[in-house]
């Protein structure tokens, strides 16, 4: 078999709201709408949590952010975590990893040394960025382009970007590649996420564009979560909604950034064709954004379909047909978990047990649902050092369509029917005539955290106003769960008898 190359193209705070191809939208993304169109675009794909290194954490693991040892930002994967370009470069792939990182545990930026698994001359994080800038240029950067007029007034150019120097160092990285070896390629986009640096002309276009919300901008919340109401009391709430988002500075740069997207994937596909080596292509972002729907802005401690949803397209090799399902809509459940599952299939590489996500292979050339398929997020809190974001508000989430059920550890459950409640203003977690179907949902999610061993397991999550499903936990008959093979670390030892497991 030959092993195909691999190519992950994320961005960084994406909703599919400002995705055409999956909002309807007139947002400009005109090189994600084309490859979703050569692929296939997953409709009802999950992030493994709705902030970013966790996000990230789950991506790059395909374990639970928690499992993985990165909670919130600011924490680092476990020190015993093996992520995806360790895996793949012990499958004979050349590892290259190009812009946001965001899992060292440090800042913002990074630290701007590349950890083990990728290809240091090609690594560029956030710090490497600043160190190209000059002084004033960062902060520029950082914050004094707000709005088109300053960039103009400082001659902004797609050079200038982080995007533009992601872009250059994943062509340069294609460029020094052989056919002899399949490489595994991360091109990891800032953008949209603040501060929206682009070009003028891409913000310019946006001046007079509205879009509209859609009735969750009128959400009074009143049977959400208290910390949804605070949240939208608070400076990343919505105090009177318009039901319309006016944003030109992101939508601009979420179009820019899409130029850059395309212009990688140009480069794989002329790369692929010219080597005659099969080449797949994901393209994803780590989380959504609300952007005013529920009445709130930003990413956080919420299940709802704008914050945890995200764009999922795959983008099969072009000899890769099994059916009708290229350029197609596959409306299965799938989760940011499921792609390191995939990654190593498609390189004829061992599953390891430690896994929590499945492999998407077999949704690929058909269109129909496949009903098993779940999709599993979690929440803690924003940062360790940031403290303007809310503060500890434990999250599950857990998704089988129709319905998807989140607990709030500390507040109010929701339950919602997706099929019915496209926009989740109706809450049914009390609802009599869903109690069938939330508690199946209920008891789904407890055997899951136990079977993966989620480090939070426990009674809070089973003792709910409206079911308790607990257990004591206080039992000399509660089962030993061993950390499970991850395919690089020894074999658990039983602590009683000091043997594998």
């Amino acid at each position: 078999m030959t092993q195909p190359n691999i190519v992950l193209i994320m961005t960084d705070t994406q909703p599919t709201t400002v995705v055409g191809c999956y909002s309807g939208n007139d947002v400009a993304t005109v090189e994600i709408d084309a490859l979703a169109a050569r692929g296939v675009r997953f409709d009802h794909a999950y992030c493994a949590s709705p902030l970013c290194t966790p996000a990230r954490a789950g991506i790059f693991t395909g374990m639970t952010p928690s499992r993985a040892g990165a909670y919130t930002n600011s924490q680092p994967l476990g020190g015993t975590i093996v992520h995806m370009g360790q895996r793949l470069q012990t499958a004979g792939y050349r590892t290259a990893f190009i812009g946001k990182w965001h899992l060292d545990g440090h800042d913002y930026f990074g630290s701007g040394t590349c950890p083990a698994g990728w290809e240091a001359s090609y690594w560029y994080d956030g710090k490497n960025y600043l160190v190209d800038l000059a002084t004033e240029e960062a902060g520029l950067w950082r914050s004094g382009l707000m709005g088109a007029g300053n960039l103009r007034k400082h001659g902004i150019t797609s050079e200038f970007t982080w995007a533009h120097r992601i872009g250059d160092r994943a062509e340069r990285f294609l460029a020094e590649q052989s056919a002899d070896s399949p490489f595994l390629l991360v091109t990891s986009f800032d953008e949209p996420h603040h501060p929206w640096t682009c070009p003028p002309e891409y913000v310019e276009r946006f001046m007079d564009v509205r879009l509209p919300i859609g009735p969750s901008a009128f959400d009074d919340l009143k049977s959400k979560p208290q910390h949804q109401r605070d949240w939208a009391d608070g400076w990343l709430g919505v105090q009177d909604p318009t039901g319309e988002l006016y944003q030109p500075l992101m939508l601009g740069c979420n179009a820019y950034v899409d130029s850059q997207m395309g212009r990688v994937a140009r480069t794989v596909q002329q790369w692929s064709e010219a080597n005659d080596r099969p080449t797949w292509i994901i393209v994803t972002s780590d989380h959504g954004d609300h952007l005013g729907a529920h009445r709130l802005r930003s990413k956080g401690p919420s299940g709802y379909e704008q914050n945890a949803r995200i764009p999922f397209i795959v983008v099969p090799p072009d000899d890769y047909r099994e059916g009708s399902g290229i350029g197609t809509v596959q409306p299965s459940v799938v989760s940011h978990l499921d792609i390191l599952p995939t990654m190593l299939q498609l390189a004829g590489a061992k599953l390891p047990e430690t896994l929590d996500g499945d492999s998407f292979l077999d949704l690929i050339g058909h269109e129909q649902r496949a009903a098993d398929r779940i999709a599993l997020a979690e929440y803690n809190r924003y940062e360790l050092g940031h403290d303007g974001f809310g503060g500890l508000e434990p999250l599950r989430m857990y998704v089988r369509w129709p319905w998807k059920l989140v607990i709030n550890l500390h507040r109010t459950d929701e339950l919602y029917n997706l099929e019915e409640d496209p926009d989740e203003l109706d809450n049914r977690i009390e609802d009599s005539s869903a109690v069938e179907s939330r508690d199946v949902l209920h008891q789904a999610l407890i055997d899951w955290m136990y079977e993966r061993v989620d480090p939070q397991r426990g009674h809070p999550w089973e003792h709910r106003p409206w079911r308790d499903a607990g257990k004591n936990a206080w039992s000399v008959d509660a089962p030993m769960r061993p950390v499970r093979d991850d395919g690089v670390r020894p074999p658990y030892l039983n602590y009683g008898t000091a043997k594998p497991v």
